[in-house]
Formats: C-alpha cells, structure tokens, sequence
C-alpha cells in the first residue's frame, strides 16, 4: 500500500500547475501567439516549465504506487504526459509551439478532470 497523503499532496501539485498553465495559455489563440511577442515567448517558456514539473511528479506518482494508480485511469495518455518532460528537458531549444498550443488546448483541460477526479477517489 502507499502513503494516500503523499500521492494526493503530488496530485495537488500537477492540478496547481495544469491550473497555471491553462490560465498562461487563455489568450494564446494559435500557435503563432507564442512566437510573436516576448510576452508570449514568457508564456510559452513558462507553460514549458510546469510541463516539466507535471512530467517529473506524475513519474513520481508511479514510484510512489507502483505503476498502479495511473494505470486505473486509461482515458490519459500517461506515458506521453511524462514523456514531454523528457522532451522538453532535453530538446528544450528544439520546442515546437504547435506541440504545445496542442498540449495547452486539447489535453491539459481533460487531466485536469482526471486529476480532480483521482484525487476526490481517494479522499
């Protein structure tokens, strides 16, 4: 068994930081936004930083349950959730705005519903 706390404390943190980067993004209305200011450069820059740490702690969650709990919730894409830290740790000046204006738009508001969800189970 696992500490429930603990996972649930980890679990706070990636909805704290899927929190920030939808509110990052609200006004960032295609791609391009990222690229075409200094403003949206810190947008994109930031939002590339709490993909990380989502990244970095859902691989932690995994430690810490042993591969199990992420695993009861099918509908993410955990291994690509924690592969873009990897991506974006190590090929950070080779980032691709379309691949996070994705992220941002079209994934982070459905782990944010499954992070809410996990953490209210195990309350």
């Amino acid at each position: 068994m696992y500490d429930r706390e603990l996972v649930k404390e980890v679990l706070s943190q990636i909805l704290t930081a899927l929190s920030r980067i939808e509110r990052r993004s609200a006004l960032i209305l295609k791609p391009d936004d990222f690229l075409s200011t200094d403003e949206g450069i810190d947008k994109l820059d930031a939002i590339c930083m709490m993909l990380i740490a989502m990244g970095e702690s859902l691989k932690y969650i995994d430690k810490l349950t042993d591969n199990k709990l992420l695993a009861c919730y099918p509908g993410v894409d955990w291994k690509g959730a924690k592969g873009v830290r990897d991506i974006l740790s190590h090929h950070y000046f080779d980032l691709n705005a379309d691949i996070v204006f994705n992220i941002c738009k079209e994934k982070v508001p459905g782990i944010i519903e499954i992070i809410k969800t996990i953490i209210s189970e195990l309350e």
